[in-house]
């Protein structure tokens, strides 16, 4: 079996400098590619007045949003940055580690901020131009806004990559840890933030509004309307670009740590070619995206997809075997490991790695529209049940999502087996390998941020006609079947996202599991020709106990986050009911909402909701390998990992289901809007909203963010533990710490639910009297 050998780190030759140079210049391109995009979204038509007034006052409040946002996350970079200078280590190591930190999580916040810029600005473009020029240009604008997120994405993340390798070298795989560890930290939490206040003000809107008062989805009267569409700007564009973002760089650093270490300076390098080869292929994509006559608009984009992701491949193939040797003994004398145990050719491993994450990405792309896809079974049967009341279109919801998330998980973890087994019986490259398929669902990044953004765009733009008034009824009918299509890319992108996340995590898991086997081997616990070595995880009782733990913060963070919707849609609820009650002439159309009010509300409410879960996320890993010993830290993260991922899959189909049963029922079916039927739908709608678009994507940066803390403190953890640093108190009061903070943060948490009450109680009091 290959021996493991972390410390020893390759140092790059001329030939390879080159190469990252090149890669550095592409992603400038890339990011060239994204100005242009922006530009041509630009240049097109905005519509009416009234388009204008209310886009404008969507802009103004997501700017708002984000700003304030921005000012809390700033604390916790500034806490998170002098932790890591603190950490044990080379002194420049750290100091680079921890400013790198500072960069992936700006180059985080850049994409969610830029994309929710244009995004804002393309949605009165996007119902301006289905009212005035039809549907081929609407869809158009709407994808071009997302190949400007996407090659964003691919542009900022290849170009901190290669900065990192151009600057450090040999020391790259250690202070790109920080990159990546900026990169989901911050996403985690725009994730989170944006979520909760997007469904917040989603199902405050849907509850008052459709429910009780009868009035459609984006009517002006209700007040919650425009926070609502402020909500899809800073949550599913925002947010989940910061999130995709993230998934890219993650998936990149934990390749190049692996890389470096079965690959030597070539494994450095060739994790950065697979995804530069995805960014020019991504601008193919876009290109093709044209509507044929007649063709739905989701076969459009599948159609883009698979080519891009096809050429992808092929591509990819010709880069294995025109860059890496076709003997592992070539790589003995750079990595200094004993490649005496592996077998094959380099070249086809690689390839075969590679390809097998974009085939991954295809059949998770063709899984998740079958079960969220209109035209499909599992849709069509959810809303039959509507027929039926709510109860039933709830029960069918759950079985699409807990089915769905099986057939998923298989796939997942099909390609996550399947390309560790191509390492043969050498772990490193087995791990590698996995990373590497990571990097060819990188290749589809490009389009697939361009899929995820068209949906909220097309969903803003349809809330913007309706609440304007100005949009004739064929261009309704256009937005109406654009938002459809976005339904499903949404979903498409959110199991996508879910499984850059496992693929990451897995391979983030086995770097972390090679470091701490090599810190107790020269702490001298163990001998390196000892087998309990290699099964140091395997006979540890703690380990069970840390996959039931890690398991339980996968729950516990789900929790949190859905909790934390109910909270703030259930102040929404009654603000937007005060203001029907109170405001003369609001159902009259006379008077005018109070919208400012409820943003302010879902504003402060998600705000402050974030805080507990991500405390969580960020100790839990923490409390678990300083209390209880690295092999149960090491459960914890299988624990999390497994869960998380069925968890991810189950929330976001089982939510994508419920809406576009909704949009069936809307379409006319089974009675159309303002039937009984439609109420059901409604109601399975707003259970399902924090499922997909909340507790949902957020697991995603969840288990990235633990399994990087986890990476960071693994040294430190085996230093406390064994050998001559040995020092079970320190690590003891370290472990309760983060337990102190998390049972504070949860007792803070729960104590705002019972205020809410009170609060309900005697505004539902006042209300009948």
């Amino acid at each position: 079996m290959i021996g493991l050998a972390s410390d020893i780190t390759p140092d790059l030759a001329d030939g390879n400098l080159v190469l990252v140079l090149i890669v550095a210049v592409i992603a400038l391109a890339a990011l060239g590619m994204a100005m242009m995009f922006r530009n041509e979204v630009l240049a097109a038509g905005e519509g009416t007045e009234n388009m204008k007034t209310i886009a404008k006052a969507v802009q103004e409040g997501a700017n708002a949003y984000l700003t304030r946002q921005f000012r809390t996350l700033g604390i916790f970079a500034a806490v998170a940055f002098l932790a890591l200078l603190v950490l044990p280590g080379d002194a420049e190591v750290r100091i680079g580690r921890s400013i790198f930190f500072l960069v992936g999580a700006g180059f985080s916040a850049a994409v969610g901020y830029l994309g929710m810029s244009l995004a804002v600005q393309s949605n009165l473009r996007v119902a301006a131009a289905a009212n005035e020029s039809g549907r081929d240009p609407a869809m158009k604008i709407g994808f071009r806004t997302g190949a400007m997120v996407g090659m964003l994405t691919v542009g900022l993340g290849l170009l901190g990559a290669s900065i990192v390798v151009l600057l450090y070298k040999d020391e790259a795989p250690h202070v790109l840890e920080g990159f990546g560890f900026g990169a989901a930290l911050l996403a985690m939490f725009m994730r989170v933030g944006g979520g909760i206040f997007t469904k917040a003000a989603d199902v405050g809107a849907d509850l008052v509004g459709k429910v009780e008062n009868n009035i459609p989805e984006d009517d002006p009267r209700n007040a919650a309307t425009i926070a609502d569409n402020v909500g899809d700007n800073v949550g599913d564009c925002a947010g989940m670009a910061a999130d995709l973002f993230e998934s890219y760089a993650v998936t990149l650093v934990a390749a190049l740590i692996l890389g470096s270490q079965a690959f030597g300076d070539k494994g450095l390098v060739f994790p950065l070619l697979i995804p530069a080869i995805g960014a020019l292929t991504a601008v193919l994509g876009v290109y093709l995206c044209r509507p044929r006559a007649g063709e739905n608009g989701l076969k459009t984009i599948n159609r883009a997809f698979y080519i891009s992701a096809a050429v992808g491949a092929v591509a990819s193939v010709i880069a294995s075997f025109a860059y890496l040797p076709s003997k592992f003994s070539e790589f003995e004398n750079v990595t200094g490991l004993d490649m005496s145990g592996a077998e094959g050719d380099p070249r086809l491993i690689a390839s075969a790695a590679v390809v097998i994450g974009i085939v991954m990405a295809a059949g998770i792309l063709a899984l998740t529209g079958y079960y969220t896809g209109t035209e499909y079974r599992p849709v069509k049967d959810v809303g039959k049940t509507s027929l039926t009341g709510a109860a039933t279109v709830i029960l069918a919801g759950l079985s699409v999502g807990f089915e769905s998330a099986v057939y998923t998980t298989l796939v997942i973890g099909g390609a996550v087996f399947g390309a560790f087994l191509l390492g043969g019986a050498t772990v490193t490259v087995s791990l590698f390998a996995v990373a590497l398929a990571g990097c060819g669902l990188l290749t589809t990044v490009g389009v697939i941020v361009a899929m995820d953004t068209f949906g909220p765009v097309s969903d803003n733009a349809q809330g913007i006609a309706e609440m304007s008034g100005d949009v004739s009824p064929e261009g309704a009918q256009i937005l109406t079947e654009l938002d459809a299509v976005g339904n499903t890319t949404k979903a498409i992108t959110k199991g996508i996202a879910i499984a850059t996340a496992v693929l990451a995590a897995t391979a983030l898991f086995g770097s972390y599991s090679t470091s701490v086997i090599d810190a107790v081997l020269d702490a001298g616990k163990l001998s390196a020709d000892d087998e309990s070595a290699l099964n140091f995880f395997v006979y540890n009782p703690g380990v069970l106990v840390g996959v039931l733990l890690g398991s339980a913060v996968v729950f516990l963070f789900s929790g949190l986050a859905i909790n934390a919707v109910a909270r703030a849609a259930g102040a929404v609820v009654y603000e937007v009911r005060r203001q029907f009650r109170e405001i003369p002439g609001i159902m009259e159309g006379t008077g005018r909402p109070e919208y400012g009010k409820v943003v302010d509300i879902v504003t402060r409410d998600s705000l402050r909701e974030l805080v507990t879960p991500g405390l969580l996320a960020v100790l839990a890993p923490i409390a678990v390998g300083f209390g209880l010993g690295v092999a149960a830290l090491a459960g914890f993260l299988a624990g999390a990992i497994g869960t998380g991922t069925l968890m991810a899959v189950f929330l976001a189909n089982a939510g994508g289901a419920w809406d576009n049963a909704k949009k069936l029922v809307e379409d006319g079916n089974h009675g159309g809007k303002g039937s009984p039927a439609h109420e059901a739908t409604v109601i399975g709608d707003t259970v399902g909203d924090p499922f997909k678009d909340t507790a949902g994507p957020a697991i995603n940066p969840l288990i990235k963010v633990m399994n990087l803390v986890s990476l960071l403190i693994a040294s430190a953890v085996v230093s406390l533990s064994v050998g001559e640093d040995q020092n079970d108190a320190l690590r003891i009061v370290i472990a309760l710490a983060a337990v102190a903070i998390i049972a504070v943060a949860l007792y803070i948490s729960k104590q705002r639910a019972v205020d809410l009450g009170d609060d309900a109680a005697a505004a539902a009091e006042s209300a009948s009297a």
